[in-house]
């Protein structure tokens, strides 16, 4: 039997948190399947075949493929720019391409909102008022390309460059290498970040509702805020959770059967780059007016604020958010890592169906969008366990089983790199499954559970629609802030908030920059 099969059975300890994620992400959603089909057949076929979901379905999907299109035109150039070109300054190309996931997508409306208009900070320039499609399309967009280019980026560095050579030395021009050699290769980066961006898209409510656009996860707030049709309002939710999995269908149908791995080792070097020549003056051009949008803007818009008067009186109030955003981020990041760590290791070190099941299941929490999550854990805890509802614990639970998947990436790729050997000899010495689990692998795991504590951290303290409807009452965090004061078009309040926000999620992206392992999260 293989080292790796012999190091452990079937025990509480591992498969009791893998028992606590499964009941904890399908619970809730078995009864919100439940909760939507209270009621007799006439008032659901009502339900179901309103005109007005058909009009949520062409915002939803038409701003979905809006935001993927946008962030192809910015993400593409950007990492090839990083890549592939004699650009000067690749670090800093690198960084403008990165830097844009510090501002979450409700700022970035914030931004736009704050800049435009009669009293913003672009006033001179006569532009109206973000709002609507355009402006949840701009906002998404600039927030979400980092996804595409990073994956884009280590796809075009991974590349074989003997493949290019090949392709040359059979009379193809550097534009027809680049169509019929470099793009095929890139499918699979590309569909993995166009993943990342759609769901995003379709569990977004923070900049839509800020843009007034409405969309499903919009439409679900109106409906359960308005509390007159919860029933409507559960069949909102199945219905974009049915778009979602047909989402997550269409990608693993559209990469089956392919393949892009080497035959051998490749090539040990770098591949050739490119002359930018006449084009390096647009290229600097095009890195700049990326850099001006997705950082420039939105920094210089809450410094704007803020001396209007945004801090006058309210620095207590910001504080308080502070604590409130880590008082839930904090423990939720331990919470989701320690479910996290037996969820990995039996994927890895026992590849059974049942470790396997499980982990999917872990992700299905991650693509459930978050306002449709939350919804499923309201109607579940308030017909099973009242007392619950509204509660700081029910709050950081849910965060852990939402981001249970970011978690998972970063210890299952420590794991694969941590010998086997070192557990089974400590058993050897008699120690027990536990003390040699501790003692021989979860030293080499440390980068990881570090990694995947700092990717929960960041997703808590940026997240808006779990926290809007599951925080206790008088709980205020960072992002309720920004949003609430926005929303009101109260600019100078929200850029306190905006300003913590972006500074410190910064300060984390760059961490994470430190360590690739973090950035696994699938």
């Amino acid at each position: 039997m293989p080292v790796a099969r012999r190091l452990h059975d079937f025990r509480w300890y591992l498969w009791g948190p893998v028992a606590f994620v499964a009941l904890g992400v399908l619970l809730p959603l078995g009864y919100l399947v439940l909760r939507a089909f209270q009621g007799n057949a006439s008032e659901l076929a009502e339900l179901v075949f309103r005109i007005r979901n058909l009009k949520l379905l062409g915002n939803t999907l038409g701003l979905a493929a809006g935001v993927l299109l946008l962030t192809s035109v910015i993400a593409f150039p950007l990492a090839w720019l990083a890549t592939r070109t004699n650009i000067k300054g690749r670090p800093l190309v690198t960084l403008v391409g990165v830097l844009p996931l510090a501002v979450p997508g409700y700022v970035m409306a914030y931004a736009l909102m704050a800049s435009t208009g009669p009293s913003g900070l672009l006033s001179g320039l006569h532009l109206p008022r973000s709002s609507g499609f355009t402006g949840a399309w701009l906002a998404l967009g600039l927030y979400t390309f980092p996804y595409l280019f990073l994956n884009l980026r280590a796809a075009l560095l991974g590349l074989d460059p003997s493949l290019e050579d090949a392709a040359r030395s059979l009379g193809y021009s550097n534009r027809e290498v680049a169509r019929r050699v470099v793009l095929p290769q890139l499918r699979p980066a590309f569909f993995a970040g166009a993943l990342l961006i759609v769901l995003h898209v379709l569990g977004d409510f923070g900049v839509v509702s800020l843009m007034r656009f409405e969309t499903f996860s919009y439409a679900i707030y109106l409906q359960y805020a308005a509390a007159f049709d919860r029933v409507y309002a559960a069949w909102l939710a199945l219905m974009l959770l049915s778009m979602t999995v047909m989402i997550l269908l269409l990608e693993m149908r559209l990469l089956r059967g392919r393949h892009f791995e080497r035959a051998g080792t490749g090539a040990n070097r770098h591949a050739p780059i490119s002359t930018l020549g006449r084009y390096a003056l647009p290229a600097y051009g095009f890195v700049g007016l990326v850099g001006m949008a997705g950082i420039v803007l939105p920094l210089s818009t809450v410094i704007y604020w803020l001396g209007r008067g945004g801090g006058q009186g309210r620095w207590g109030n910001l504080v308080n958010a502070l604590l409130d955003s880590c008082s839930a981020a904090l423990p939720a990041a331990f919470l989701a890592t320690a479910l996290a760590l037996p969820v990995a290791y039996l994927s890895v070190r026992k590849p059974t169906r049942p470790s396997r099941v499980a982990e999917r299941i872990a992700y299905l929490g991650y693509a459930t969008p978050p306002l449709a999550f939350a919804l499923a854990l309201i109607f579940f805890t308030l017909r099973s366990a009242p007392f619950l509802y509204q509660t700081l614990g029910l709050l950081i639970v849910a965060y852990a089983l939402h981001f249970l998947a970011e978690a998972i990436g970063p210890i299952r790729s420590a794991l694969y790199q941590a010998p086997a050997r070192i557990q089974e000899a400590a058993r050897n010495l008699g120690r027990s499954p536990v003390r040699a689990f501790f003692e021989g692998t979860f030293p080499l795991l440390r980068g990881g559970i570090g990694a995947s504590m700092t990717l929960v951290f960041l997703s808590v303290l940026k997240e808006l629609p779990i926290t809007f409807l599951l925080s206790p009452l008088g709980f205020r965090t960072l992002a309720m802030g920004v949003w609430s004061a926005a929303g009101e078009s109260l600019f100078s309040i929200a850029a306190p908030y905006a300003l913590v926000l972006i500074l410190t999620s910064s300060a984390i992206v760059w961490l994470l920059l430190r360590d690739p392992r973090a950035s696994r999260i699938r």
